[in-house]
């Protein structure tokens, strides 16, 4: 083997370090264990460099935006740098805006609140709450599940032709389901939005830590993220691209930062002239910390090159589905089938166990941190786990309405910073637990399934 090979092949196997890695969890059975967090979809580590860059600035932490000290004028330069390297990261072009906002949904509900009068919006079922939710004040049309890529595209553009051509309209789309990991074709759905007049905005929150994401390359209108899913600490997210529809709205907040020019007038009450850069929505003293940390985590995934980063994540996605595809008992959930490309995120169902249960044995038994539930994306769960029912009473299961079925999943996520050990301990998990059953009782509290003491 070549030194250049083997230094390939110890890169695709050395996760990025990563907050977190060296902490041990107590076991109900006894002992201690490293935490195996894999539960990445909901909020992903800190880099390690995120953490050491956010470190050396704190000292010199200081107000932004028209201050005339020192600290204020580095951390406003801090900001700005901050606002550009996420323009660059996310390939905006020029003229587009870049928004910190607190996080995917903040980031949604703003857009929502910027689209003109009139605006139709189209949005599939399948969409995580935050990019379902902010859309209702408007005229909405929900598109039902697609069973194939090909089949989300011809939806779409049925639904396009259908509507009046005359106004505006816009399109909102994840990148990756935050249930099934799946990509979802944007290119060719920003195609087809785009030829009938409408706009696009991707919801890339599970996918911009798991694949370079371009709004240039995909030709959307917008991006939206969260930063706590890149990798980053501290609340902040992303809002990116078009300007007129941010610049033609009112701030998504009212207050100083977002008002250039305020006077009296005549009658008693204030006038306003509001900027039209995107200050016009950062109303208030801004997360600075938390854009610094995006900022941070963008030159840190782009450092170490997408290319090594996609094919560990492959790789760590390819031993977790051979591993469960093992046990007859499982069954990993999928809209668009088995083949289809995804990141690493995997929901599934084990027969004879409700998913809470599982989950709470994985975390008390194995130190497995794994989400269950409906993960915010109630509708497209509802409809993978249709013909699954669970049996209501068992530890954790969720209440169900009269005649409804009780209806839960595991998922199970990571990414750049997951060591091989922790798949692999979760795969060993997962197969003794359905193999010999839980080691402890276990009994529901306040809706949750937690061991019994």
């Amino acid at each position: 083997m070549s030194v250049s090979t083997a230094a390939a092949d110890q890169s695709l196997c050395t996760p990025l370090p990563v907050l977190g890695r060296d902490v041990t969890v107590p076991l109900v059975t006894g002992g201690e264990v490293t935490y195996a967090a894999l539960d990445y979809a909901a909020s992903a580590p800190a880099l390690q460099r995120v953490w050491d860059d956010v470190a050396a600035y704190a000292p010199y932490y200081g107000s932004v935006h028209r201050g005339a000290g020192y600290l204020s004028q580095l951390s406003t330069d801090l900001f700005e740098n901050a606002r550009r390297t996420v323009a660059e990261f996310l390939g905006c072009r020029a003229g587009d805006q870049v928004v910190f906002t607190r996080s995917t949904t903040d980031s949604l509900n703003l857009l929502a609140r910027a689209i003109p009068a009139g605006c139709q919006v189209f949005v599939f079922e399948t969409e995580h709450h935050a990019s379902l939710l902010p859309w209702q004040h408007a005229d909405v049309t929900y598109l039902d599940a697609p069973r194939t890529p090909g089949r989300a595209v011809q939806i779409l553009e049925r639904a396009l032709a259908d509507r009046d051509p005359h106004g505006p309209a816009l399109v909102c789309v994840t990148g990756a389901s935050n249930v099934t990991g799946e990509l979802w074709p944007v290119r060719e759905l920003a195609a087809a939005a785009h030829a009938h007049g409408a706009r696009i905005v991707l919801d890339a929150a599970q996918l911009a830590p798991h694949h370079p994401v371009s709004v240039a390359d995909l030709d959307v209108d917008w991006i939206a993220l969260s930063g706590h899913k890149l990798y980053a600490p501290f609340g902040s997210g992303v809002l990116a691209g078009r300007a007129d529809w941010l610049q033609a709205a009112e701030p998504y907040l009212a207050g100083g930062g977002a008002s250039r020019r305020v006077t009296r007038r005549e009658d008693g009450g204030v006038a306003v002239e509001w900027h039209e850069t995107a200050a016009r929505h950062e109303a208030g003293s801004p997360n600075v910390i938390g854009a610094y940390a995006i900022a941070a985590a963008c030159k840190a995934l782009t450092e170490a090159g997408w290319d090594t980063l996609v094919a560990r994540e492959q790789h760590l996605i390819a031993k977790v589905r051979a591993g469960l595809a093992e046990v007859p008992e499982v069954r990993v959930l999928s809209l668009f089938g088995d083949d289809a490309p995804r990141v690493g995120v995997l929901s599934f169902v084990v027969d004879g166990w409700n998913s809470s249960h599982f989950a709470a044995a994985l975390s008390a038994e194995y130190g497995i941190g794994v989400r269950d539930g409906l993960f915010c994306a109630h509708p497209l769960v509802r409809t993978l786990l249709g013909s699954d029912p669970q049996t209501q009473g068992e530890c954790g299961a969720p209440e169900a309405a009269p005649g409804e079925k009780s209806l839960n999943a595991i998922r199970v996520s990571f990414g750049a910073g997951t060591p091989d050990e922790h798949v692999d301990r979760f795969v060993n998990a997962v197969r003794e637990l359905v193999r010999d059953g839980a080691k402890w009782q276990y009994r529901t509290e306040e809706g949750r399934c937690v061991p019994a003491v």
